[in-house]
């Protein structure tokens, strides 16, 4: 399980990304703690619930599979 985070500093892409707690891009300032979930999958789908206006994916290092664009 990991403590993941919502970086709420939108990509120039459009995207909110979601981090795991040990990745180098981990938010430290202006994101969303959104818990301890077992998969990226899961974390994106509580952060997609809590932020619906808001494009979200997993981030390439930390959230490969999760990750779309």
């Amino acid at each position: 399980m990991s403590n993941d985070r919502l970086n709420l500093n939108q990509q120039s892409n459009g995207d909110y990304k979601v981090h795991e707690n040990g990745c180098i891009y981990y938010p430290t300032q202006n994101y969303d703690d959104l818990g301890y979930y077992s998969s990226c999958s899961s974390a994106v789908t509580a952060a997609m619930q809590k932020h619906p206006y808001k494009k979200i994916n997993g981030c390439k290092t930390c959230s490969n599979p999760c990750h779309t664009s």
